[in-house]
């Protein structure tokens, strides 16, 4: 709740249903993406990535899936890695060593950013997404390599190596998503896209040679540039050009951002 009056509002409508009621603080701040893989004892990291979960542009509307992200993300510093590495992701390996948890693979740590210092929202054992589209083009290893170091369990503690530059994604989606929406529209425009630019399928069927919407985020648009300027003005250069009844899209996805 933003305020007060709405956390009494809530509380009320939760009673008149004899709903059970948990309070949880409201964590004012940014978020921000870290993932790692890990073989149990060492984690390699990904770049800081950001995720823009608001349907709308400026952060307003209703939470989504996701409407885009960029990585990497030079809000989160040296100094902020270090305090996240140190109080977030070495005590979460240290539980699992502690409860005989023998884990290997990707963890993701949705975090807030407040002005106490990085707070944990949300743990997972797979690749964010959208993180995970602007993440992969940016390694500049082979991930099959990686893998299977984790498998084998000598993974190196330290940050995966990326190529230099950023990466942003930026997702069309179906007209009214997260609510209501209708599918079946047809997308038209996928052959204009540019080369340097990858498109990913996330809510498409293929039917009569043509592609057809059949979800609520439909296409993710994902440039590479020498910044998150430049490769935000890539990716909505070829965003534009692809089409469907009812496309949407957040027009700040890496806007601004030095």
């Amino acid at each position: 709740c933003e305020n007060g009056a709405e956390a009494v509002e809530a509380w009320r409508g939760l009673r008149a249903r004899r709903e059970p009621i948990l309070v949880e603080e409201a964590l004012a701040g940014w978020e921000l993406s870290i993932l790692c893989i890990t073989d149990g004892k060492s984690a390699s990291l990904f770049p800081a990535a950001r995720d823009h979960k608001r349907a709308y542009d400026g952060d307003r509307g209703p939470n989504t899936g996701g409407m885009g992200a960029y990585a990497p993300a030079p809000q989160c510093t040296s100094a902020i890695e270090d305090e996240i590495i140190e109080r977030i992701v070495e005590p979460t390996l240290f539980g699992l060593s502690r409860e005989s948890m023998d884990y290997r693979g990707f963890l993701y740590f949705g975090l807030m950013m407040t002005e106490e210092g990085p707070r944990v929202l949300e743990y997972n054992v797979r690749l964010g997404d959208p993180e995970a589209e602007v993440l992969l083009p940016l390694l500049s290893c082979d991930l099959l390599d990686v893998l299977a170091a984790c498998a084998e369990g000598r993974l190196s503690t330290g940050r995966l190596p990326v190529r230099a530059g950023a990466a942003v994604d930026v997702v069309l989606a179906s007209g009214g998503y997260p609510g209501p929406y209708t599918t079946g529209h047809a997308i038209t425009g996928l052959d204009a896209v540019s080369e340097e630019v990858l498109v990913f399928h996330g809510a498409t069927r293929r039917e009569r040679e043509a592609w057809w919407t059949s979800g609520g985020r439909v296409l993710h648009v994902v440039a590479l540039g020498a910044s998150v300027e430049e490769a935000a003005d890539r990716a909505y250069r070829s965003a534009e050009r692809i089409h469907f009844d009812g496309r949407e899209m957040r027009r700040d996805i890496g806007r601004g951002v030095r």
